[in-house]
């Protein structure tokens, strides 16, 4: 956890400040109880009521001046820590978006927005309570001692024998409440998990009709959490009966040998009723001490959490310092292999092709056979297992990552809008592109008829990922967040398909007017059989390219895709 501190050191002074003026309270607190002997003693029993008066005073401006000192305190830890959650939130999302995709899919969607937002949480709770109670506590606790060997040395050693006992009830809770805080954030993860999946897959489970079976797993999953958190709640809360146990029988204890002290005249009244509330602030402050450590356990587990994420060597390293390049638009495979991860078998095979500039190139094949994991490796969103992935001449792993992004744009299998307008939407590819530009790329994509029809057009609203939009409408949208960039390599990943045949046609006759490579991934024949190359993909490999016609004639794989569609009967 200490190691996360560093993104707290803009906050070094509210830090610092914050236990500081907690220290002066916490000296103000175990003076009171001097005074009210002082007041008892002196003043009450002796009926000397200007001592009173005295006494009453000081222990009001004291209690004032220390709940100011709290208040500031409290100022500054809600301050420090809030700004540590933010600053830490940041630089973790900040590394999440640098992770390269097979990170990704190791961490997964779900435990990365838990480390994100729940683990995050403790951490602030934690410094927040460091700053307040981290010297508080435990200058009360060794204060409080201190104090009680001050007014009687015998009283002194109750003290010292009652600590003890405290210290081991703690130990024994917090030995067995650390691996259940641990496992409690494991169960939250899997509830998010499912939680996740039943909103992004509402439609699929009412299609499916499995409501009932998706209720079961979810209440199931709920129930083994909080069956954890209740077994850590009532170990936790065994902790305060103990206290008030242990300090029953300290008090008792006082008062047994405090009584004869007062009867022989070594002790007073008031200097008892100092004792007892010593003895209160004691056990109290130590009670403090053993949330914090509860705190610090969660916060413990977190803060690897989220060390883990931050401390993960991205495998896509970036070539900063290399000179910028010019994407021409050619692209070049030399004996590829990939696998999505070290432990996974080759999801690519001995690929080798050159595409050059300006061209138009489609790629077909069944499913899983590679055709997303080809194209995904041009942008560099994974890194190859062996040979070398090329783009204008120069190897992808030459090239700064965000240089050559900046060149590539890639639609898709599934359509993605962000919630915002569809002016916010399409500058996601062009950010000063003008209405003009906006329009122009509606246009080219096919969509820009159903956008006029719209009554805020460019300013109409898209709903969470885009659900107040067709299929059809979504894949358009997004195309045209594409084009707009007029990037030297488009890649459009499947994202015909939910295109009728007259919008596919007339989308494809305006990409050829434009000036980059075109890169069509398709499983319909007739989205890619006017391209320039077109590749055959089967079980990972590259098993035939050429045109429609002379695949026609060479390619059995590809006659086979064709006989399966309409364009094989007609």
């Amino acid at each position: 956890m200490f190691r996360l501190l560093r993104y707290a050191k803009n906050y070094r002074k509210q830090i610092f400040l914050g236990p500081f003026f907690k220290f002066l309270e916490a000296i103000f607190e175990l003076v009171l109880p001097l005074l009210m002997a002082v007041l008892v003693d002196e003043g009450i029993q002796k009926n000397n009521w200007s001592k009173v008066l005295e006494m009453t005073i000081w222990m009001v401006v004291m209690s004032i001046v220390g709940l100011l000192c709290a208040v500031i305190c409290q100022y500054y830890a809600s301050y420090a820590s809030q700004g540590f959650g933010t600053e830490l939130r940041n630089q973790l999302m900040k590394k999440i978006n640098q992770l390269s995709h097979q990170e990704l899919n190791r961490f997964g969607t779900d435990t990365l927005i838990t480390r994100t937002t729940n683990d995050i949480n403790q951490l602030q709770v934690a410094l927040a309570m460091l700053i307040r109670l981290v010297v508080r506590a435990p200058f009360l606790s060794i204060g409080a001692v201190v104090m009680a060997f001050y007014i009687d040395w015998q009283i002194g050693l109750i003290f010292l024998c009652v600590l003890p006992l405290f210290c081991l009830v703690l130990f024994f809770i917090i030995s067995k409440s650390v691996p259940l805080y641990k496992s409690v954030q494991r169960q939250l993860d899997h509830v998010n998990e499912l939680v996740s999946q039943n909103l992004s897959g509402v439609r699929v489970i009412r299609a499916f009709a499995r409501r009932q079976t998706e209720i079961k797993r979810f209440d199931d999953s709920t129930d083994e959490l909080s069956k954890v958190y209740l077994r850590v709640t009532n170990l936790s809360a065994l902790l305060t009966p103990a206290t008030t146990l242990i300090l029953n029988f300290g008090v008792l204890a006082i008062f047994y040998i405090g009584g004869f002290k007062v009867t022989v005249g070594h002790l007073q009244q008031g200097q008892i009723l100092a004792l007892v509330n010593y003895m209160n602030q004691m056990l109290l402050a130590l009670i403090v001490v053993s949330n914090l450590v509860v705190i610090f356990t969660r916060a413990a587990a977190s803060a690897s959490r989220v060390n883990e994420v931050l401390e993960v060597d991205s495998s896509i390293q970036s070539n900063t310092g290399t000179d910028a390049y010019e994407n021409t638009g050619s692209v070049t495979f030399e004996q590829v292999d990939f696998r999505f991860a070290p432990e996974f078998g080759l999801a690519l095979e001995d690929i080798t092709f050159s595409i050059p500039k300006n061209a138009t190139i489609g790629i077909t094949g069944p499913t899983g056979s590679g055709k997303s994991a080809l194209t995904q490796l041009i942008p560099r969103f994974y890194d190859v297992a062996d040979g070398s992935v090329q783009v204008a001449g120069k190897d992808v792993r030459e090239w700064d990552v965000h240089a050559l992004r900046q060149t590539i744009a890639m639609v898709p299998q599934t359509a993605v809008l962000f919630t915002g307008t569809i002016r916010d939407n399409l500058r996601w590819g062009k950010n000063d592109a003008t209405d003009e530009d906006c329009w122009e790329a509606l246009e080219l994509a096919q969509s820009r008829d159903f956008v006029e029809a719209l009554p805020d057009g460019l300013d109409t609203q898209i709903f969470e990922g885009g659900k107040n939009f067709s299929g059809g409408q979504k894949q358009r949208l997004t195309i045209a967040r594409a084009l707009i960039a007029k990037p030297a390599i488009l890649i459009l990943d499947d994202s015909l398909s939910a295109l009728d045949y007259q919008t596919d046609l007339k989308l494809r006759q305006a990409l050829k007017t434009l000036e980059g490579t075109v890169i069509i991934i398709s499983q319909r024949i007739r989205s890619i059989q006017d391209a320039q190359q077109i590749f055959v993909m089967d079980a990972g490999k590259l098993v035939a390219k050429g045109t429609h016609e002379q695949l026609l004639q060479t390619s059995q794989e590809y006659q086979e895709i064709v006989e399966s569609q309409e364009e094989g009967i007609e």
